[in-house]
């Protein structure tokens, strides 16, 4: 199995209603208008994944599990990768339900957006000094 771990932090304006994205960012500020931001201050971007990690997420069947884990609670995204992923983004991640490539794109084809993430890991995420950990892993390579 390869693996990566991103922590970041909650923010009062964490909403997660966003259906086709869920985003973690570098930034220390969010605003409503980031609908699909679950996380800010986060210690990661697309650029800083592990070197290994990348190449398979530049594999169009590579299959993606990402855990979000918050105090006791624990959410689920499965998604793909695409050879068009250029993983240069140094400030944010965003995992897409869509097709949509981009440099923050480490993603796509997942199965759930932020509006489906449980809204009780939402509200521990709207406190601003929640921590909240991302794992990334491929079981298949």
């Amino acid at each position: 199995m390869i693996c990566d771990e991103i922590i970041y932090y909650g923010h009062p304006n964490v909403l997660g209603l966003h259906p086709r994205a869920i985003e973690i960012t570098k930034d220390s500020y969010l605003t409503k208008r980031g609908d699909c931001i679950i996380g800010i201050n986060s210690n990661k971007a697309c650029s800083d994944i592990d070197p290994k990690l990348k190449k398979i997420l530049q594999d169009d069947q590579a299959k993606i599990k990402f855990q979000f884990i918050v105090e006791d609670s624990s959410f689920e995204v499965f998604g793909r990768g695409n050879r068009n992923l250029t993983l240069e983004n140094k400030n944010d991640i965003v995992i897409r339900t869509t097709n949509f490539v981009c440099p923050r794109t480490l993603s796509v084809r997942c199965d759930r957006g932020s509006n489906n993430i449980p809204r009780e890991i939402i509200s521990c995420l709207q406190k601003k000094n929640t921590k909240g950990i991302l794992t990334i892993s491929v079981d298949d390579y």
